[in-house]
């Protein structure tokens, strides 16, 4: 299968919504699925919808990284082909976090999403799945099923000045890292007047 085309943002095929697979173990579904995984790997990207390759049907592929335990347990991330998917939030916790995506290239956004979800559908066997995540895992399956629904993710931002260019990350990085230091030294700090206040204490 070739690399397929993406589409970017803009074009009509990322603005409306996306029809119901009538058969997911259909042979051109599953051909489907494979061009969208050579695709995603190319890219590269963590996952895909079908109407990023111009096809308006409802399936999302994606492959999670896997964590250091895995890694070192020798462990590969696996594929997962989601057809039909429906979503149901757990709670209503959101977390912001930042979200790049193959259809709105050289860009990321600060993205809210739930962080407890369950969602379910079927595979290209027509087997169900019917999952409870939370963290990346819901974050993942939220922006590609967005896709979906003609939605892309700079229209779940609520603040757009959370929207820059991948090339000025490093900008934010080290914004993170200055407040992560200054939280440790206030924190070592405040431990210091803590033990300080319970030695006077003691010798009175």
């Amino acid at each position: 299968m070739a690399i397929l085309k993406i589409a970017r943002m803009g074009h009509p095929v990322l603005r409306n919504p996306a029809e119901a697979i009538a058969d997911p173990t259909a042979p051109e579904i599953r051909a489907l699925a494979e061009g969208m995984l050579e695709t995603m790997v190319d890219a590269p990207g963590v996952g895909l919808a079908a109407p990023q390759v111009h096809v308006p049907l409802r399936m999302v592929i994606f492959r999670l990284p896997l964590t250091e335990l895995e890694s070192m347990a020798g462990g590969e991330a696996s594929l997962t082909v989601l057809i039909n998917p429906v979503l149901e939030s757990i709670g209503e916790d959101m977390e912001e976090g930042w979200e790049g995506c193959l259809s709105v290239p050289g860009l990321r956004g600060h993205v809210p999403r739930y962080t407890h979800l369950r969602y379910h559908g079927v595979d290209l066997t027509g087997q169900v799945i019917d999952r409870t995540v939370d963290g990346f895992h819901a974050r993942v399956v939220q922006h590609e099923c967005d896709h979906l629904d003609g939605i892309l993710y700079p229209q779940r931002m609520t603040d757009m000045t959370g929207l820059i260019f991948d090339s000025e990350m490093r900008h934010v990085i080290a914004a993170n890292r200055a407040k992560e230091l200054e939280a440790r030294e206030l924190e070592a700090k405040e431990s210091e007047e803590r033990a300080s206040e319970e030695v006077e204490a003691t010798g009175k």
